[in-house]
């Protein structure tokens, strides 16, 4: 018994060292990045997504769709996806 209410004390101990860790690590802010993307003439945007390491815009170009993918900490392009119909 006496082992048993150790290993419980120990195991809720490190998930309370564990949060604490999370909550109170000096990381910094980062600075604010302002950032302007420039889109055809008739683009309309259809759909935005963000995943923890991607943000994701969905155009409509007059009848094609795009998709262009973007690093949520810099706003830089990281690549385009472009949809066309067959013939």
């Amino acid at each position: 018994m006496l082992i048993a209410g150790l290993t419980t004390a120990l195991a809720v101990g490190a998930v309370l060292v564990a949060i604490g860790y999370r909550f109170f690590r000096v990381e910094g802010s980062r600075p604010a990045v302002d950032v302007t993307a420039t889109l055809p003439k008739d683009a309309k945007i259809i759909a935005t997504a963000v995943t923890g390491d991607r943000l994701v815009v969905t155009l409509d170009l007059g009848g094609s769709v795009q998709i262009r993918t973007f690093d949520p900490r810099t706003l830089r392009s990281t690549g385009t996806l472009s949809f066309a119909r067959e013939p």
